[in-house]
């Protein structure tokens, strides 16, 4: 009889613990803007004085989902090109505040944005890029309309930032150029390395049930989110950049992906002393010049 009330009550308890793990992939519990601001003055990384000295201008775009998506643009006397800085998962716009000087310095305008479910956007969930890949396209339209003809955008992107930049690079050639710092290659796999570090719970049967979950509440499969899988096609410039201490997204992530992309420049610069989206502010001397490099080979240098 306990072995029947047991193999009743399996299915139930297998249901629920992927709901529960679904929930904290598509729904995580997010920095509020705010508090994102204080962390980023706290640690060094947003320097105030320049902040507010910059010209800026707050922006509000419709992505195509019909939610807003809060952005911030800083633009530079006579300049003609462009880059959008893509944030990591949980975290707002302002985490890409620590890199703007690099793209100052080097002639670009900054445009800045929260993801959807992040920041001061909107948009019900996370999806990893099977969403937030159009709600790119929407921004670059944005971005490409405020230069003279002939001007030009690239992106860059930490994170799920960077996951989401080469996810639509696969949609949208336009991109002048993609810089993807610690990216993931395969959303299956990180979330099954995560499932077994964190909770300590085999891929199997969690993972695919969650998915199934993920598609009934939020409209995608997460076999369907493989940046591995759109890199191949890619012909613009492409930079890839990995800590090599990351613990949360194994630096072989960009390794794959340098090896997959076969057309056109590619570069990778995996960072010493560097864990996950650590790679600049541990390294920012190397991080510049792989950067100025990167950009000189692009022909945006």
């Amino acid at each position: 009889m306990p072995v029947l009330i047991l193999l009743l009550l399996l299915p139930g308890f297998l249901l629920g613990v992927s709901a529960v793990l679904t929930q904290r992939a598509i729904r995580p519990r997010c920095f509020p803007y705010l508090k994102t601001y204080q962390i980023e003055v706290q640690n060094g990384k947003l320097n105030e004085a320049d902040y507010w000295s910059w010209e800026k201008q707050e922006v509000r775009l419709t992505s195509p989902f019909g939610y807003t998506l809060s952005a911030t643009y800083f633009p530079l006397a006579g300049a003609r090109r462009t880059v959008v800085l893509v944030h990591g998962i949980t975290y707002t716009r302002l985490g890409c505040i620590k890199y703007l000087p690099l793209f100052r310095r080097r002639g670009f305008n900054v445009l800045i944005y929260d993801q959807r479910y992040h920041g001061l956007s909107g948009g019900g969930n996370c999806t990893f890029g099977f969403y937030e890949r159009h709600d790119l396209r929407a921004v670059l339209d944005w971005a490409l309309a405020q230069l003279p003809p002939g001007g030009r955008v690239g992106t860059m992107g930490e994170s799920l930032g960077a996951a989401v930049c080469l996810q639509h690079a696969a949609i949208d050639p336009r991109p002048a150029f993609v810089i993807a710092d610690c990216p993931f290659a395969d959303l299956n796999e990180l979330l099954a390395l995560r499932l077994r570090r964190d909770v300590g719970l085999p891929a199997f049967p969690f993972l695919p049930l969650a998915s199934l979950l993920a598609r009934l509440q939020a409209g995608f499969w997460f076999g369907q989110v493989f940046p591995l899988r759109a890199v191949p096609g890619l012909e613009m410039p492409v930079l890839l950049v990995h800590g090599q201490q990351d613990d949360y997204i194994p630096p072989q992530h960009s390794q794959r992906l340098y090896t997959a992309k076969r057309r056109g420049l590619r570069r990778l610069y995996l960072a010493p002393n560097a864990g996950h989206a650590e790679s600049y502010w541990n390294n920012r001397a190397a991080y510049e010049a792989v950067l100025e490099q990167f950009l000189r080979e692009a022909g945006l240098g």
